[in-house]
């Protein structure tokens, strides 16, 4: 299965970097296969996160789901390009540095905890200003 898995990516990957330089927007079954073959790469990281295991699976775990929302929001923007999709990937990018970096920070303890927690925020902070800025262009 996962092998099957395997082949389905590279196939779509390589179909949809084909025809992407063809063209800047994706046509109705492109936006499809390249929502499979994203589906088909968080399946394929999840299963590798289950050989890890404590906080290990689970930066493991937040990294696949956020590496899955960013590409979603880029197929979007890809498939309808807008300033709204433009800001959508850039957010689902902070947020998934930000639960990384915080569930990062579950491995430390005391004092070097705190300041993992406060400099995750803080890299939230000017991921979301640089965000709004980007909204009054």
């Amino acid at each position: 299965m996962k092998k099957h898995l395997l082949i389905l990516a590279a196939a779509t990957t390589c179909f949809i970097a084909g025809t992407a330089s063809a063209q800047t927007t994706l046509s109705h079954d492109q936006y499809n296969v390249g929502k499979q073959k994203i589906e088909a790469d968080y399946k394929v990281s999840m299963a590798q996160c289950k050989t890890m295991t404590d906080n290990a699976k689970d930066v493991c775990e937040k990294d696949a789901k956020g590496k899955q929302n960013v590409a979603k929001a880029e197929l979007e923007q890809q498939y309808k390009p807008s300033d709204s999709h433009a800001r959508a990937v850039e957010e689902e990018k902070v947020k998934a540095n930000y639960e990384v970096a915080k569930e990062k920070c579950d491995d430390q303890k005391g004092d070097a905890k705190s300041a993992c927690e406060k400099q995750a925020s803080a890299d939230e902070a000017k991921g979301k200003a640089d965000i709004k800025a980007m909204k009054k262009m």
